[in-house]
């Protein structure tokens, strides 16, 4: 006979009461203590020793009351007390960075280009920018990165073909500033970023095809960020697949799937199609031209001939990527996310689709990512918020 489950202790019910009011009013806004007690499904006495106990750990405030006119204790508005600290998204590319100070809620207050390859320079910069946003010291900082970062430790690996300024600059920031610096890999927070905001929302497993000046993936199943034993799961860069004359080594991803699908490539590709310039350039009017409708009683010119076979061939080799992840991690869905996937849109994505649909047997849907390559900076904005409310709140702050 199976054990009844034992009653939640009163500090455990306390402690439920209270993180679900802090989802409440993180998500929702201000609220009353009648909203809250709708809400939560809380008897009156309970809310009125949360909103008094969140208030005095300094959680909660009284932010303005509901309605036209006062009306007294019931019409004032609890809100989380956004400044009690700030936080600092960072945005480091191979030859650019960016940084962006929030409150506790993660609403952005300023934001500044750091100087690359300089690394007290950029801390001088993100210092300056903190004190824009009023901050006097910063609690959380989240960096995201390109390259490999160690599950277990954080730190961000030496990565071939990667500056070293990156990791001067972690280094840096962790010395220097009285914050807790986290660092991420730059994909995975803009999984992050597409699994709250962006296009995958309502999925619970899905993987984010990075297409900027490289490739990369990040792994979401069930709902969870999957980084691997060794932070690599999604160097997708480096995965083996045919046409590249050629094989990826440990330290070069030149005969891997990053020589099909990297920006350079992709610009080589569209030459050969006859739609020049730069891979962004030629995606994005490849994909004008081939969503224009055609002269009416003419047949389709060069121009229009070359786009449609340009982001055909773009499709086909995306495709072998997208095979190669529904085989092994069965995904239900790949987003094309970075810079090139926002460009190709849902054309390039359909395109993508049906290629796909003959490659493999494990249905996979493929979309266009919602908010492409600002994805990274707002990733971190998220996890940084959700780092330092763990701290702040005494548990795993709201999603």
């Amino acid at each position: 006979m199976t054990a009844a489950p034992s009653p939640a202790s009163p500090s455990t019910a306390r402690a439920i009461n209270d993180r679900l009011a802090l989802n409440l009013l993180q998500e929702e806004g201000p609220l009353t203590a009648s909203q809250l007690k709708t809400r939560t499904g809380l008897s009156r006495p309970s809310v009125a020793d949360l909103v008094e106990r969140l208030g005095t750990a300094g959680l909660i405030e009284i932010v303005g009351e509901s309605g036209a006119q006062r009306r007294g204790p019931n019409a004032r508005l609890y809100g989380i007390v956004a400044r009690r600290h700030f936080l600092a998204a960072v945005d480091v590319r191979t030859d650019s960075a960016t940084a962006v100070v929030t409150d506790l809620l993660g609403h952005p207050l300023a934001e500044a280009a750091l100087p690359v390859a300089a690394p007290r320079d950029a801390l001088a910069v993100l210092r300056q920018t903190a004190r824009a946003a009023g901050a006097d010291a910063l609690h959380t900082v989240m960096v995201g990165a390109p390259g490999l970062v160690a599950p277990a430790t954080g730190e961000l690996r030496d990565t071939t073909g990667l500056p070293s300024w990156h990791r001067e600059l972690v280094g840096l920031l962790r010395r220097e500033l009285p914050a807790r610096v986290l660092v991420e890999n730059e994909t995975n927070l803009a999984a992050v970023a597409e699994q709250r905001l962006g296009a995958a929302r309502d999925l619970d497993s899905f993987v984010l095809l990075w297409l900027g000046a490289g490739v990369g993936a990040a792994v979401v199943l069930d709902g969870r960020l999957r980084r691997g034993a060794s932070g690599g799961a999604g160097e997708i860069g480096f995965l083996p697949v045919p046409g590249t004359g050629g094989l990826p080594s440990a330290t070069e991803c030149a005969g891997g799937f990053h020589a099909l699908a990297g920006a350079a490539a992709v610009a080589e590709l569209a030459a050969t199609h006859g739609v020049p310039g730069p891979a962004l350039t030629a995606l994005t009017a490849a994909t004008a031209t081939t969503a224009a409708p055609a002269a009416s009683g003419a047949p389709a010119g060069p121009g229009r001939a070359g786009a449609e076979a340009f982001l055909e061939a773009y499709a086909e080799r995306l495709a072998l990527g997208a095979a190669a992840v529904a085989a092994v991690l069965d995904p239900g869905c790949v987003i094309l996310g970075g810079e090139l996937g926002r460009a190709g849109g849902p054309a390039l994505a359909d395109r993508v689709a049906r290629r796909l649909a003959g490659l493999t047997p494990v249905p996979t849907a493929v979309r266009a990512t919602a908010l492409g390559d600002p994805a990274v900076l707002a990733g971190a904005r998220l996890a940084a918020r959700d780092a330092a409310q763990e701290v702040v709140f005494g548990f795993a702050g709201p999603g």
